[in-house]
Order: C-alpha cells, then structure tokens, then sequence
C-alpha cells in the first residue's frame, strides 16, 4: 500500500511539473500580463468547478519590484546623503534648541528621522511644483514632520535662522513657525493641514477624485500632478485613513500615492506588536484594489536574499513579529546574528562571512534612496489604480541612544553624548559648543550642498511645499437677482429647504457662476428634494452611466454623466466633508474658485465629522455647509440619534464659521447672497452654516429694511398692535412662528401686547457683541460702543423669551448682555420620537410654553398678577410638575 501510494505522490508530482513547466513557458512567450491572464482564468474555472481557493492578499515580506527591474539611481549619493545630514542637523537642532530655552515647548524629532529619505528622493526628483503654468503636486506631509520641512526650507533660503530659532513661538516680535502643518498660521507655506491623525488620508483621496472631477468638467487642463500622501503605519488604525480606500480604486485614481512609513511604532508601543503591520496593511490595500509596493530591505540585503536558495531567509523574514523586529533594529549585529539567523543553522552559515558590524548596518528600505527611488518611479508610471507605497524604517533613525525605543515620540531635548555622536555620524561642520546647542547649520550660497539641492527643485519648477493663490475676479449676484425668494410663497407652504433648493437651481443656471458651482450631497439628495437639480446638472461618475436607470422614464431619473455637476458621495459625511474641502480651497489649490454647496443631515454634519470642519477653517476653506432636516422638534418621527439640538453649539466653535438658523426663505436669500459677496467678491477667508428645515408653512415677503438685521442676527419681525410691547418674543427657525402664535395668545387671552423678533443668528451676535466689548476695554478714552443686540433692541422693554430649537446655551449666548432679562427656551436632552405638535410641548418650546413663561417672568417682574400667571400655566396646559425634558 506504501508503496503505491508513494507511486502516485510521485506520479502527481511529475504531472505538477509539467504544469509548472507549461506555466513557464507562457510566461516566456507571453510576459507576465499574459501569465497572470491564464492563472485568472484557471483560477476562475477552479471556482466556477466548486475548487476551494485560497485568498492571496499577501505576497513574501520582500521588496515587491526585483532587482532586476530597478534602475539606477539618477541622482549624486555622495552629494544628497551630504544634504540629508544637514536637513537631518537642523530638524533635530531646531526642537532641540527650543527645548533648551524654553522647556517644554514641545515638538518632534523622530518622525522626520525615520521618513527623511523618503522625503528627500521626493523632494530631489519627484515633487513637481507646477507644471508649465499649472499648479503642480500636492503634497501631504506627515504633520509630526514638520520640523523636517522647515529644515530642508531653511537650506532652500525660504527660513531664515531666525525662524528656525522661533519654532513654536509664533508671538514674539520675530517671524515663528507653526509646531504643525498650518495653513491659518502660515498661509503662504502649507497647503493642507496634515496633523490630526487620518484626516490626511482620506483628504488626499478625495483630492486626487476632485482633481479628476475638474479636468471632466474642463475646469482645469489634464496634467500629470499629483497627490502624495504621507501617512503614518499607526496612524491607518484611524478609521478616516482607511475607510474610503475603494473610492480610490473604484475611481481609477491613479494620480493618487500613499507613503506609509513603517517604523512600527505608535506612541506607547509597537503598532503591531504580536503580528504584522506591513503584511495587514498590504492585505487591505491590495483587497481594497490598490496597486502595492512594499519597500522592506535595503541594498545590503540583496546579495543575501540571492545567495539564499532554499528561501529559507524570505520564510525567516516573515515569521518575525514587528515587537520583534524593533530589537533587530536596536540591539546590534551579534544580536541579530544570534537572534535572528541563528533560528535556522542554514541562516547562519549564509552570514559566516559577515561581520557583525555589517550585520548592524544591513539598511532597511525606507532609508535605501535606490530602493525609495524606484518605488516612486515605479508608482508615478503606473495607470488605472492609486498606488501605496508601504516603507519600513526605524523610529529616530540616527537619534542616538534612542533610535527605534518607543521613547522618541516624547523626545524633545537630546544628551551632550547623542548630539555629539549625531554631529560626528553625518560630519556636521560646526564647533563642539554649537552642536552641544543645536544651533542651525547652512552652507554658504556658493556651496556644492546648496547649488545642487536649488538645482534640484529648479528642475522640479520651484519650492514646496508653497500656498499661492491668485487674485479671481468674482461678481456676486445682487439681491435683485434673488426676488422671487425675497417675495415670498404667496399662497403655497413651503419648508425652507425646499427655498434652498429652489435658490441652488436658481445659481446653477447663472451664466457667470453656475458652472463653478459643486452641489455635495451624502446620499440623502431625494431626502432634500433636490431630484431636480440632478436632472438639471447630472451626478459626476468618472465612467459615465453604464446602465440604464430603472427610472428613465421619469422625468427626475437617477442621471450619471462624466461630466455631471453633482457630486453624490453615497453614506459618506467624512467623505463628503473630503470633497467639500477640496472644492473649498480650489481658489488657493487650482487657482479656480469653486463654490461647494454641501447639504448633509444637521444632526451628523458637525457632530460627526467636526474634526474636519476644524481643518476646513485651518486650510481657509470658503463655501456653504447646510445643515437639512434640522432642529429637534421639527425633524418629525425620528427620536433619540436623528433630531439636531445642539450643531449650533458645535459651529460656534469655529472661528471662521458663520451661522445661520433662518425661519423664511427670504432670510436665506439674503444670506448666501452676501455669503458669496464676503467669501468670494471681497476674498474673506470664512464659510457660512445655515440650518434647514423639512416643515412646511407659508413664507412671508421679505419686510423693509431687515437685511442688515438678518445678517448681523436679529430683526423685528411683528410688533405689538395696540400699544407698546410689554414683551420681547425672540423666536429662530420653524420656532419663530409658534412665538408668533404666543403673541396672539399672549394678547388675545390675557392682554399682554409682545414684540416678535426674528433671530437668525445668536452665534453671529455674541461674536459682535465680544468684538465690541474688546474694543471699549482696549480704547478706555474713548467714548463706549454699543453691541448691535443691544442697539437692534433699542427701546424694547420687558423681559425677553427666547425659543429656539436648540438647546438653551444657544440663545444664552447673549446672557451677559441681556442680563437676568432673557429667559431661555430650548430643546436640551434626548430627542423623541413623535410629531411636532408632542415634541414642542415635550421640550416646552411650544406657543403655550412661550406664553406661560412670558406671563411667569412678568410675574417675577411685579409687572403681572403672580396669581393670574400660576392660574394662567394650567389654562394653557402646561404641566408644572412633569419631568425635565433635559434628563427625561
């Protein structure tokens, strides 16, 4: 029985030969396309047969192009390794330095130590500043790099000493630099804000799609740029770092590369500790449909790996997990002989003749400029999917005692012995004492260094990374182009996003701006009513439609065009939020000024991707965020997670925000008109947040003279007939017509006469009021300027009610102001699920609760019989001692 089986072990194996053999011989005659065409094809006819075949998402933890297929590095080694020490001194000697005078400054040395090569074969021969008179490459730097980039600024002659020696100071009286990535600070430097850990990422992708989205709408002429995002291997645990990896393949975005520096470390410990990182991190981009170059082992290693023909040095490669990989790194040659090679006595009679101190100085990839060199070459020539590039190397590369501990994360301030031993490792030319003191080092204009590295960026069109935008002219359109908004609805009720809707088509037909216009919208386009605006303009899909819509025969079908003006982002707000960002700062990034329009459920736009919004205002973005199906009353039936009460909160956070809680169409006429007037005709660097909601009622004509009131926040909107107001009724969005309500109430039931005012803005108010109070305490000789709340509400006596529906802190904003004279309404605690009618009296944001706490605060006042208002609370139905809605 032995026997035969051994027979047909042997028979099989002969027959598994062939094929092999077979395989070959295809692909010899045929290349490795036609090689891989047959294996896919077998592949799929083993699976059509019900054969099990394994998922292959991992390739052998090698270098992924051979070495037969490099080329030579086109660059001077000797001269670029001279400028990698200097850019190296100066990164390190600037926090160092800092440290010194100023403990606990802060700031990052180890990043930039370890991803230095990987910047500087791109800064040498890959990053294009511009292409003929088109803007070039965007670049995403690491934001703990940042020390780094100054650096190689500094020898560039764009820094001066003086702003090395002002790192993190930026208010003194001498130039300093942002600890991080900055373009609010230092907007003719950066272009995009890189620090908060996974923004980067998913902004690049939806960069490089936007990119594409411009060139199919001829906005911007097709060049080779493109985006390069570099990413840390601890940062991809972020969720927004990984979580739009198939936009990219699905769109083709092959102007799109990663860098994901694989020095292993978090900032407590290894990313991967127990397994893998560069393996997992291969599975998801290579599953994900990206093209995969990883970039492990250096030029040293290359003989090694082919001395070794049993592959039992690629197998011993990947068996080691990443804690241990941090100690091959660390510990020295005779470890790594003993620890690594020695697990196999095969392995060691591969490295006999390698001394341990070549053992220790076996480089890995990311510090190989061959090796870098070609990944990068390799990614810009590829076409049809994104490319990441995963590079290991060391945290700290060259920090002294403390390369690759963990530790340097926190590294600010280094020994006497480690800037010694770094000034002596890459032949810094400075005295003892200067090094001791990290002070900056350049050589002279004339040097070799300097010639070669302006040649350089010369040849590549010019310095990076730079924000230059260029002076657009824009006209806005004046009010009178909005008239049929600012008239009203006549006779049909209507919701104010259904008003905006109206007003977006509207603008997308203007001759002079439509076609700048970018309609954003997650998934929810039908949800707002906005099924004729991609009838009008199409959604943007990078192939075209390729099916016919089940709803072709309708007039408002689903329609796809290459060139559509839409972009429909699917179950996406950090998505969305990535294209908003790159349609807001075309105007700097493209020198085309686009208009973005981004329309999102309220409740998951600030609250879930409030982080982005923040680096929107960094990167002085410009455009509309609408906040629909808004407030937590008025978006019926869907209870606790969808009902908005607190975005407003949110947005008042920001300081270029301005926000907007309109209750008539009108009100958002005015105010998108001037928001294109401020952002766009007068250049100011701010973005606008106006509430919209899905409830239904007339919309009245604008009255005269509010303009000004709307967009600095407050207006009277209905005064008392009868007399004078003995009550202020502050009301905003759908609540203002149930302050209206209490009015009646108010005058019909009890004979008191109230003022109603339309508050459209709180935020905008408050910020009035600060700039304005700042200015009498810094100006005490001059004669007191008055809030505009303060001026607007002239004469107006009594207490002020303030209902919103939004939490209380929305219109307490104004309480040093107003003093114990408002009172607010608001919607605090979890919302319901119900209808208006149930909610509002739910959160006692109703007419009658308005009314009764008009008639209650009288009371206090000794203006209203404290009686009457108690017998009053009952009339109107208020239940004085149901729970508190803030913790029902």
């Amino acid at each position: 029985m032995n026997a035969k089986l051994a027979v047909q072990t042997e028979s099989r194996f002969d027959e598994t030969s062939k094929w092999i053999e077979a395989f070959d011989q295809v692909l010899a005659a045929e290349g490795r396309d036609g090689a891989a065409k047959l294996v896919a094809a077998v592949s799929q006819r083993a699976t059509q047969a019900g054969v099990h075949m394994p998922v292959q998402l991992n390739t052998p933890y090698v270098n992924t192009i051979p070495v037969a297929e490099e080329e030579r590095y086109p660059g001077d080694f000797a001269m670029e390794r001279r400028i990698n020490a200097l850019v190296r001194w100066n990164a390190m000697a600037m926090v160092h330095c800092q440290n010194k005078k100023d403990p606990g400054i802060g700031g990052h040395i180890s990043t930039y130590s370890s991803a230095v090569t990987l910047f500087e074969v791109g800064f040498n021969h890959f990053f294009r500043a511009r292409y003929g008179d088109q803007p070039g490459d965007f670049v995403y730097f690491q934001g703990h790099a940042s020390p780094g980039v100054y650096a190689r600024a500094f020898l560039e002659g764009r820094l001066t000493e003086e702003h090395l020696q002002n790192f993190r100071h930026e208010l003194r009286d001498s130039p300093g630099l942002s600890s991080y990535p900055h373009p609010w600070l230092m907007p003719s430097f950066w272009q995009f804000p890189t620090v908060s850990m996974g923004l980067a990422p998913i902004h690049a992708i939806y960069q490089a799609r936007f990119m594409r989205y411009l060139e199919s709408r001829n906005l911007i002429v097709k060049t080779p740029r493109k985006v390069w995002a570099f990413v840390g291997d601890g940062e991809t645990e972020e969720p927004e770092s990984m979580g739009s990896l198939t936009l990219a393949s699905r769109e083709k975005l092959d102007n799109l590369i990663f860098v994901v520096n694989c020095n292993l470390q978090r900032l407590d410990g290894p990313v991967r500790g127990n397994g893998n990182i560069i393996d997992e991190l291969e599975a998801a981009f290579r599953g994900a449909g990206w093209n995969v170059l990883k970039v492990i082992w250096g030029c040293e290693w290359d003989a090694l790996i082919a001395r070794d023909k049993s592959g039992l040095l690629v197998r011993r490669m990947g068996e080691v997990v990443d804690g241990e990989r941090q100690s091959f790194a660390i510990k020295g040659g005779a470890y790594i002989r003993k620890a690594f090679f020695g697990k196999y006595p095969e392995l060691l009679k591969l490295v006999a003749d390698i001394s341990d101190d070549q053992l220790a100085r076996l480089r890995l990839g990311g510090h190989d400029p061959q090796k870098v060199y070609n990944a990068y070459r390799r990614a810009v020539n590829h076409r049809g999917s994104p490319t990441v590039i995963l590079a290991r190397t060391v945290k700290g590369f060259g920090v002294g005692s403390a390369e690759a501990r963990n530790a340097t994360h926190q590294e600010k301030k280094l020994t006497d012995k480690d800037l010694a031993s770094f000034r002596a490792r890459f032949d810094i030319p400075i005295p003892e004492q200067a090094a001791h003191d990290g002070t900056p080092f350049r050589p002279p204009d004339g040097s070799p260094e300097i010639a070669y590295l302006k040649g350089r960026r010369h040849q590549l069109g010019g310095y990076l990374p730079s924000r230059e935008p260029r002076q657009f002219e824009f006209e806005a359109p004046p009010l009178e182009d909005f008239a049929e908004w600012l008239a009203g609805s006549k006779d049909r009720s209507v919701s104010t996003t259904m008003g905006f809707v109206s007003i977006l088509r509207h603008l997308l037909k203007d001759p002079k701006i439509g076609k700048i216009i970018v309609p954003i919208i997650p998934d929810e386009a039908r949800t707002f009513g906005m099924e004729p605006i991609i009838r009008q303009v199409g959604i943007y899909a990078s192939q075209g439609q390729q099916y016919e819509p089940y709803d072709k025969g309708m007039l408002l079908y689903y329609r796809e065009e290459k060139d559509g003006q839409m972009l429909e982002e699917g179950i996406t707000e950090a998505g969305s939020m990535g294209s908003f960002m790159a349609a807001g700062t075309a105007y700097a990034n493209y020198h085309v000024p686009i208009i973005p329009f981004f329309s999102f459920y309220s409740m998951f736009g600030f609250q879930r991707v409030g982080d982005l919004i923040w680096s929107f205002a960094d990167a002085r973005g410009k455009g509309f965020l609408l906040g629909a199906t808004a407030g937590r009353t008025t978006l019926a039936g869907e209870g606790l997670q969808h009902q908005d009460g607190h975005s407003l909160i949110l947005s008042s956070t920001v300081p270029t925000c301005a926000t907007y809680d309109s209750a008539f169409v009108y009100e958002i006429a005015v105010i998108v008109q001037d928001g294109l007037r401020r952002m766009y005709q007068e250049k100011e660097d701010l973005f606008f947040y106006i509430t919209l909601y899905n409830e239904n009622y007339g919309m009245p004509q604008m009255p005269d003279g509010c303009r000004e009131g709307i967009l600095h926040g407050i207006y009277k909107y209905r005064a008392a007939t009868g007399g004078k107001a003995a009550v202020q009724l502050f009301g905003s969005g759908p609540i203002l017509n149930e302050a209206l309500h209490a009015q009646e109430i108010l005058a019909e039931k009890y004979g008191v006469l109230a003022d109603v005012w339309s508050v459209t803005s709180y935020n905008q108010l408050r910020r009035e009021a600060l700039k304005t109070e700042r200015w009498n305490r810094l100006h005490p000789s001059e004669p007191e300027k008055r809030p505009y709340v303060l001026t607007a509400l002239e004469g107006a006596e009594g207490p002020i009610i303030a209902a919103t529906d939004y939490m209380k802190i929305v219109p307490d904003q104004l309480a040093r102001w107003l003093g114990r004279r408002l009172v607010s309404l608001g919607t605090d605690g979890f919302g319901r699920s119900d209808n208006r009618e149930f909610l509002r009296r739910h959160f006692e944001v109703d007419a009658s609760s308005i009314a009764a706490a008009a008639l209650s605060q009288l009371a206090r006042d000794e203006k209203f019989d404290p009686g009457r208002a108690q017998k009053a609370l009952d009339e109107l139905g208020v239940n004085k001692e149901t729970i508190d809605p803030a913790m029902a």
